[in-house]
């Protein structure tokens, strides 16, 4: 077999031109199909069913909760009847209780959906209720509920609030495509999170192949002080959590240690926009 060889300088090809100019879209469930909710979604104590064999729900409604807080509570995405609750296997090869709901296809909301807030009003408090009510968690893998994140011992300790715009995994383009499109709910969670945080500078650090992104998110930002663009070069693993941050800020963490640990918070883009989706939007 042989090898495959790349001149010095030249980054190999990543496949993100599969799918960096194909536009985000929503693809609905079809009605009478099964939806299954398993309990564990997120790092954290599994949740325990609201609901009842047999019950309606409505979309956005609390179907599951855990009274830990190390967790996040878990809605219904669609309307419709229970039908089942048992055991299933989800792709890490555990076995997980599962809500499954069958669609009627009539998308019935729960009243008081998408009604959002001024953040600019509101308290540290009631943003981190906001976050956790909505069941916000890390959207970059690994599940861990934002609230928890965003609540360290010692905030005042917190000097960065990094978003990780990296993306350097080869043919996702998930982040990519969501800065293109929705940049302004990007910066804007940035904002939320950075009001709970007031000795905190936050960092946009983009990988060096995205300069659109780059260009989109300085335009947003040049009017605020707290907020820089950071452009890195384009190598992997860029986005993984302690590379982004020796990146960014030069500080190093080892295996043993958390961001908090170095005076910071990262948060993948998908997330921070779901920080204000949830508070702004209410979804």
């Amino acid at each position: 077999m042989q090898a495959l060889t790349f001149k010095r300088g030249v980054h190999p090809p990543d496949g993100k031109e599969l799918a960096k100019d194909q536009p985000i879209k929503v693809i609905m469930p079809k009605e009478n199909s099964e939806l299954f909710y398993p309990m564990s979604q997120h790092i954290g104590a599994p949740c325990d069913p609201l609901v009842a064999v047999g019950d309606h729900v409505k979309v956005g409604q609390k179907i599951a909760e855990s009274g830990a807080f190390m967790s996040s509570p878990i809605f219904a995405s669609v309307s419709g009847e229970v039908v089942d609750i048992r055991p299933m296997l989800v792709p890490g090869g555990a076995m997980v209780k599962a809500i499954v709901v069958k669609n009627d296809g009539k998308m019935e909301e729960i009243e008081g959906l998408n009604e959002g807030k001024d953040y600019t009003t509101m308290t540290n408090d009631e943003i981190l209720a906001a976050i956790k009510n909505a069941g916000v968690v890390g959207l970059g893998g690994a599940g861990f509920p934002t609230r928890v994140k965003l609540s360290p011992k010692e905030p005042e300790k917190i000097d960065y609030i990094i978003a990780n715009c990296a993306e350097c995994e080869p043919y996702i383009t998930a982040d990519y495509r969501t800065m293109i499109e929705t940049p302004e709910k990007l910066v804007g969670g940035m904002k939320i999170i950075l009001r709970l945080f007031d000795n905190a500078k936050g960092i946009f650090g983009v990988e060096d192949n995205k300069p659109d992104c780059i260009e989109k998110l300085k335009e947003l930002t040049k009017d605020e002080p707290r907020i820089e663009v950071m452009a890195l070069k384009t190598k992997y693993p860029q986005g993984g959590e302690r590379q982004l941050i020796y990146a960014t800020t030069g500080r190093a963490i080892n295996s043993a240690m958390l961001p908090a640990d170095a005076g910071c918070v990262v948060d993948n883009v998908a997330t921070m926009v779901s920080v204000y989706q949830a508070v702004v939007e209410g979804k």
